[in-house]
């Protein structure tokens, strides 16, 4: 292990150089070597984050967090444990080279039997554990924001907080195309264990090369084909979208985020369980699931799943990245949250049952039913457990909340969802942060809805809730529709964000409605400009404007010099709707 130059992309050259301390922080390269190695194609869970990675920013993919640090650990057993737990996982010894195609796409990961990787150590000065701890959060939020090139490993960077020798505090930012928050919490509790001089049991858990194997045989194809047949019928025929609000003007931004800890609805969680016999996670979705559809307004509900595929237990412990979403339809019509639990048990063990799968060909299906539908699909409303992947070390080293409910305002990541919920602790404490766009609940509304949460479970330890009683926990429904608006095809279309939609499309039109059909009349001297052309360039247009639709049949009239014409029809490609009626 040898020092270096910080170089221009260390976290700490970026305005985060510790307060009241003039030391350089330092670059020590630490080396690795282990027998075996080798290459295969990709996970279909990698192949989905590449595909983001090249698309995304930084900080959307890259994961930081400060890992705990067993007392009396020193810098140089703190970096011999950090080259244990690379050698250890084949997962962060992983790159994806460039593919021979045009766009140059990973075709393949390659694991490296030997490399380098450096790690920043930043002389914190004498400082508290608050002030340590702020450091820490400040490290990572910067360096997050650092992309971790495909093609060559690490898949992590660590940056160490020390005193002299004695090390402080750990800071990593994972790459999501090498692990997720499953296989982050694996990774924390191998570090805590390595770097307290323990020795750890083999791996049993499948490799990424492993887990490509498995999915390119037979049985896996298989099952990525029933769960594209899955998402199909899902974006076919469910609502495109969960939130038609007049608040909604553009893409999501600008978002709040609320942390919600309370001791007692971790007891009333516990109880409801008992009364149910249903899973946590699963009353967690159906309490959610009830406020969103009472705040919606919509009965009918399109939710995304992440850390899906972590419901089979041979991936409980597997070093990778499993990031594909579930789609949950649910219908939320139940009479009461105990039969609202039970839906939503069979449509989540469905989705995430059909949750692995192609990444290129669920974007391709999205882009196919937008096309034969006219609306988009959005992932407006996310759920995210991470209640089994945080390990008990992290958990336990926050402090109890000071009041129950304890709510703290967080920084909020820039995220294309209306609204995110994610479970982090279930035990002695609930703990869940939501995510909200003000253009579907402001703060103050988001507030109201992170304490109606802990209000529901409390209610529903004691019984049945009738779902005709939620305007007491949460207030009246939301819905904010007023305005022109329609339900055409499932989902609620303001007329005004349909104008809007050709003006920027199609330029001057005439829009009515025929039959509960959308038609829109242009004029044109463009001879090669008809329907098929129309409605490409609106379909094209319909990215941020959930609540627009793209018309049903399209009007072309040819002025000269193309001659006086008409032409009409749907502008819809054949090619697409076969492709999707093999699949539904």
């Amino acid at each position: 292990m040898t020092p270096q130059d910080a170089p221009p992309n260390d976290p700490t050259s970026l305005g985060a150089t510790p307060r009241g301390t003039t030391a350089t922080p330092r670059r020590i390269t630490v080396r690795y070597a282990v027998e075996g190695g080798g290459s295969g194609p990709l996970t279909r869970g990698q192949g989905n984050m590449v595909l983001c990675i090249r698309r995304d920013p930084p900080e959307g993919i890259n994961k930081d967090s400060v890992w705990p640090v067993p007392d009396g650990v020193s810098v140089p057993a703190g970096l011999v444990a950090l080259r244990l737990l690379v050698e250890r996982h084949e997962s962060l010894r992983t790159s994806f080279p460039a593919g021979p195609g045009p766009d140059g796409f990973p075709d393949r990961q390659l694991v490296h039997r030997n490399g380098r990787f450096a790690v920043t150590v930043v002389e914190a000065g004498n400082r508290s554990d608050a002030e340590l701890d702020a450091l820490a959060a400040e490290l990572g939020r910067v360096d997050v924001a650092v992309p971790v090139p495909l093609d060559a490993p690490p898949r992590v960077r660590f940056t160490m907080l020390a005193a002299g020798e004695r090390l402080l505090r750990l800071v990593a930012v994972v790459c999501h195309a090498g692990a997720d928050g499953a296989a982050t919490a694996v990774l924390i509790q191998d570090w805590h264990a390595l770097a307290a001089g323990k020795e750890l049991p083999p791996v049993t858990a499948p490799t990424p090369l492993e887990v490509a194997v498995a999915e390119q045989s037979a049985q896996g194809r298989r099952r990525a084909a029933a769960a594209l047949r899955h998402w199909a019928r899902v974006l076919t025929a469910g609502p495109q979208v969960v939130f038609a609000d007049a608040r909604i003007t553009g893409p999501p931004g600008d978002h709040s985020a609320l942390l919600v800890r309370s001791r007692t609805a971790a007891d009333h969680l516990a109880a409801v369980c008992r009364r149910t016999g249903a899973s946590p996670s699963v009353v967690l979705l159906a309490a959610f699931a009830a406020l969103v559809a009472h705040r919606s307004g919509s009965r009918e509900l399109v939710l995304s799943a992440l850390s899906a595929n972590r419901q089979r237990a041979a991936l409980i412990d597997h070093v990778g990245t499993l990031a594909q979403d579930a789609l949950i339809l649910l219908d939320t019509g139940a009479a009461d949250l105990d039969q609202l639990i039970g839906r939503a048990k069979s449509a989540s063990l469905t989705a995430y049952w059909h949750s692995t799968l192609d990444a290129q060909q669920v974007w391709q299906l999205v882009d196919d039913a937008a096309h034969l539908r006219g609306a988009r699909f959005s992932r407006q409303v996310v759920v995210n457990d991470l209640s089994l992947t945080i390990p008990a070390a992290v958990a336990d080293a926050q402090p109890p909340p000071a009041v129950d409910p304890e709510l703290t305002v967080l920084p909020a990541p820039p995220l294309p969802v209306r609204l995110m919920f994610t479970i982090l602790r279930i035990t002695g404490s609930l703990d869940f942060a939501l995510i909200a766009c003000p253009q579907v609940l402001d703060p103050e509304e988001t507030e109201g809805f992170a304490r109606a949460l802990p209000a529901l479970l409390a209610a529903a330890a004691e019984g049945p809730v009738l779902l005709s009683d939620l305007p007491a926990v949460l207030g009246p429904p939301g819905g904010g529709r007023s305005g022109e608006w329609r339900l055409v095809d499932g989902a609620w279309i303001d007329l005004a964000a349909v104008r809007e939609l050709l003006r920027t499309a199609l330029g001057e039109h005439r829009l009515s409605e025929e039959e509960g059909k959308l038609v829109v009349e242009l004029a044109t001297v463009d001879p090669s400009f008809g329907p098929v052309e129309a409605h490409r360039a609106v379909v094209a247009a319909l990215p941020g404007r959930d609540t627009a639709m793209a018309p049903h049949h399209y009007v072309v009239r040819y002025a000269a010099p193309a001659g006086e014409r008409t032409e009409a029809g749907s502008g819809r490609d054949p090619a697409v709707a076969a492709r999707l009626s093999v699949l539904t």
